[in-house]
């Protein structure tokens, strides 16, 4: 079990699983209005008056016993959050030397893989349109951090030293909201940090900032993460709208409705699920309904398409694929086993009794997932 709440994915180094927790206290602050007496918001969303511990934690990965937890920081977070998502959204990140937990507004905090502190860095805080809630995850590349934070007042991509903390850049962002973890990739000699966002997805140099390329024709409120395989970034949306676009690497400017793009989609696309890419292979949900397509990476062209998944409902979580399976897990805590293949075709169904919003993790011959109370290590048993 695991106290607190927390929709990021856990992460695995070595012996150690990090799992990331917003604890709330009950400790209250008489001078903040309570839940009942604040004014009627979109989906009921509630501003806290209580005090959270944000908290780092280790477990064993072979027996799941805590083996250390830090409080990053206490605080009363300044907005709240929609009820489907929660103050430790952001997954962690490692690079095996140190661990890199953001907390969004509560503060980015590096710690060595002992959990001793290193940094510590605010970078201020957002202010998400409807107060729905924070959870873009850090990226760390060669010794630098990526932090992108889009929301209603001014969004921003930052550049920051992995050692020290230290910004090395930040650009300004003209977008609203979006959740969208970027994909860094090293590609023709540069390494570039690709964003997706309602207004543009862009792709900037990881070493100055500089837009190398740029693209129009996503929907609102980016969730899903561009995935890679070899020239092309695959990019996606679905809220209000489905979009799917395959679009080079190699280019310069502005790429918004250019021919240059290998293909493109307007169905069955995820609104918050990132996709799976697995051996030429795109597998991605609708919108959050359990319903999967899956097609060719160099056409477009479906190899299945709206699929119903027995069993599953709706999906936060994105699919995972390794050995020649992929894995769906559902929002009811049901997971589906499926056989990689031309064809859709159900191996094993799996369930535990909670719900799943975490993407599963894999490492080695274990699978991880994270419930609104336990994290669980499944493997096969000699």
């Amino acid at each position: 079990a695991v106290d607190g709440n927390g929709s990021s994915t856990p992460i695995i180094w070595n012996d150690q699983v990090f799992v990331l927790s917003a604890i709330d206290t009950g400790k209250i602050d008489p001078d903040l209005p309570k839940p009942e007496d604040q004014p009627d918001r979109v989906f009921g969303i509630k501003y806290p008056n209580t005090t959270y511990q944000f908290g780092v934690i280790s477990l064993d990965r072979e027996t799941g016993k805590e083996r250390w937890r830090r409080v990053a920081t206490e605080r009363i977070p300044h907005e709240g959050h929609h009820n489907d998502n929660d103050f430790a959204s952001a997954s962690p990140m490692t690079d095996g030397r140190h661990l890199y937990c953001w907390f969004g507004s509560a503060g980015l905090y590096c710690y060595d893989l002992e959990g001793n502190p290193v940094w510590e860095r605010d970078l201020g805080q957002a202010y998400m349109g409807a107060s729905l809630g924070e959870g873009c995850s850090p990226v760390v590349h060669d010794g630098k951090l990526v932090i992108v934070r889009d929301h209603a007042r001014q969004s921003t991509i930052e550049v920051l030293d992995a050692t020290t903390g230290a910004t090395l850049w930040k650009k300004d962002r003209d977008e609203q909201n979006a959740w969208a973890t970027p994909r860094v990739i090293e590609h023709g000699g540069r390494t570039q940090v690709i964003t997706t966002a309602s207004n543009l997805i862009r792709s900037y140099d990881l070493d100055s900032g500089e837009i190398i390329w740029q693209c129009s024709g996503l929907t609102g409120n980016c969730i899903p993460c561009p995935v890679v395989e070899g020239n092309y970034v695959y990019c996606m949306s679905g809220y209000e709208g489905y979009s799917l676009m395959a679009i080079p690497l190699d280019l310069t400017g502005d790429l918004s409705g250019s021919d240059k793009i290998r293909w493109t989609l307007d169905r069955g696309t995820p609104y918050i699920p990132s996709p799976l890419l697995y051996d030429g292979k795109l597998y991605f949900n609708q919108s959050n309904q359990a319903i999967l397509n899956c097609v060719a990476t160099k056409s477009g062209e479906p190899i299945f398409e709206r699929t119903r998944l027995s069993g599953l409902s709706n999906l936060y979580s994105s699919p995972v694929g390794a050995d020649g399976r992929v894995y769906v897990t559902g929002r009811n805590g049901v997971t589906l086993v499926l056989r990689l293949a031309d064809r859709f075709e159900v191996i094993a169904t799996n369930q535990l009794e909670e719900r799943i919003d975490s993407s599963a993790a894999l490492a080695g011959g274990q699978l991880f997932l994270r419930g609104g109370q336990f994290v669980y290590c499944i493997e096969e048993q000699d």
